[in-house]
């Protein structure tokens, strides 16, 4: 089934990476709308029988069905494909649907995956409980680690996941090893991109073959909808992704894929401004906690292979209190301006307490081997200024005993 084409691509391919994140994709009806017209609309209606038919087996461009096609949501695919440098780009509702049908698209009963031990806590649930209950075999490895990687490779092997930085506990993954590595054995690697998205971190271009999103975080970056994005090689899409995502449906909706657009007009802005906003924080939370994960200070022990592959370091860090789950909710109760959430990528600074929140669901020997202690808080820096929420975690900090 062929998809609406939309702007030339021997033009858009000449913008620079600002000029894409403001105009790429962008469709214009027989008004001449200077903002993407939102298409509420779940079918489509066509001049004859013949038009019809001709569109569902592929001969004719054009809309069938909101599952599989909308105008608004294609712009937002054509816009993320061309910040990415991505043949093609889908969205999904959320960012969970992405990484679900990236994964699940291409693996079958009988393979075998090789994923990092730290990630979101519902990838993991994904990796330690969804796929081996369909037959799907999984190694778990440091990511950090690059020999393990390779150790863990079996015949049978068809995919490498991971993300980096990884959430919360900020590992690096070598990009350019790991992907590389993968293709030389003829394995998909799919990187998980939401803590930087393309403006600070393009995993394809280190070898990546897929990139998976929730685009619920910078993207949309105000905390308003939910999405998720995969991009790829248009072969991938196509012929992989597509067939799965076309007939489970985890759909973006129109509304949501209008409300990332916007979002991508100033990702680059926001990215920036709160990657300077959490390299202040951090130094200043560095010197009153017992250890710091943030990927551009000295302390960390990949800041180089960070600033080689990051434009810059991203809001999000994490910091461990020696008080353990106690001490955590008692800086966090002590907040006055930072909000307790578990959001990350939002122009509001949020703070959340992984163990009992983001990955409560791995238990506590789960938690452990992932390198989440008790005393860990992640925390997203936001779009205030940044010495405000100095005072904020300093009288915070105060009250718990720090």
């Amino acid at each position: 089934m062929k998809r609406t084409t939309g702007q030339d691509r021997s033009k858009t391919a000449k913008w620079r990476a600002a000029t894409r994140a403001v105009r790429g994709g962008t469709w214009r009806s027989e008004q001449g709308e200077t903002s993407e017209a939102l298409f509420l609309t779940s079918g489509y209606a066509y001049d004859d029988a013949g038009t019809a038919a001709a569109r569902f087996t592929g001969e004719q461009d054009g809309m069938t069905y909101s599952r599989l096609q909308n105008p608004t949501v294609q712009m937002l695919e054509e816009r993320i494909a061309l910040m990415e440098g991505a043949e093609a780009c889908r969205t999904q509702a959320s960012g969970m649907a992405a990484m679900t049908t990236a994964l699940l698209c291409q693996l079958s009963a009988g393979d075998h995956m090789v994923s990092a031990r730290a990630a979101f806590g519902s990838c993991r649930w994904i990796v330690d409980n969804l796929l081996p209950r369909f037959g799907i075999d999984v190694t778990i490895v440091d990511a950090r680690d690059n020999a393990a990687w390779e150790a863990a490779i079996q015949p049978n092997t068809k995919v490498f996941f991971f993300e980096t930085p990884a959430n919360p506990t900020m590992d690096i993954a070598d990009l350019s090893f790991i992907c590389g590595l993968a293709r030389a054995h003829g394995i998909t690697s799919v990187v998980d991109n939401a803590f930087c998205t393309p403006v600070l971190q393009r995993p394809l271009e280190w070898g990546a073959d897929v990139v998976a999103y929730s685009a619920t975080k910078l993207m949309d970056g105000q905390g308003r909808v939910i999405a998720g994005a995969v991009a790829g090689s248009e072969e991938f899409i196509t012929e992989v992704l597509l067939p799965f995502q076309r007939n489970t449906g985890p759909i973006c909706a129109p509304f949501n894929a209008w409300v990332v657009l916007k979002g991508l007009e100033t990702l680059e802005l926001r990215a920036r401004r709160q990657s300077a906003n959490a390299l202040k924080v951090g130094q200043f939370v560095e010197g009153r906690v017992p250890q710091i994960l943030h990927p551009w200070l000295d302390s960390h022990p990949q800041q180089k292979l960070a600033k080689d592959q990051m434009d810059d370091c991203g809001p999000i860090f994490s910091f461990v209190l020696d008080g353990g789950r106690e001490q955590a909710h008692a800086v966090l109760d002590a907040l006055e301006l930072i909000d307790i959430s578990n959001n990350i990528g939002d122009s509001r600074s949020l703070m959340c307490h992984p163990a009992s929140t983001t990955h409560h669901n791995m238990g506590p020997e789960g938690r452990e081997a992932m390198g989440v202690p008790e005393g860990m808080l992640r925390i997203n820096v936001g779009l205030e200024d940044p010495d405000d929420l100095i005072e904020d975690l300093d009288q915070a900090l105060d009250k718990s005993g720090l």
